[in-house]
């Protein structure tokens, strides 16, 4: 499902306007983007959560050439699904 099928979908289950349910999507997105910027985690009790994990810098190779490399550190944007998520995926 892409964004545009979400917004779709909303727009049906919630009885809404297609232009009022891309605004709320998008409301939603740009929420949990900010709030991960800032370090902060969303926590959606029955659905999961959201946070920042952070990868130290460390040494790998380059795989064409075998030669060491330095890779950066970084902040990656990580989802943990919670229990009610994981019950509905799994049946």
């Amino acid at each position: 499902m892409n964004k545009n099928q979400l917004v779709n979908e909303i727009a049906v289950k919630a009885n809404i306007r297609k232009k009022d349910a891309e605004a709320a999507v998008s409301a939603v997105f740009d929420t949990i983007s900010e709030a991960l910027a800032k370090d902060d985690k969303v926590q959606i009790v029955g659905f999961g959560t959201f946070k920042v994990k952070h990868k130290e810098a460390h040494e790998g190779r380059n795989p064409a050439t075998g030669e060491r490399i330095t890779i950066a550190a970084s902040n990656a944007p990580v989802f943990t699904p919670g229990k009610a998520l994981k019950d509905q995926v799994n049946g």
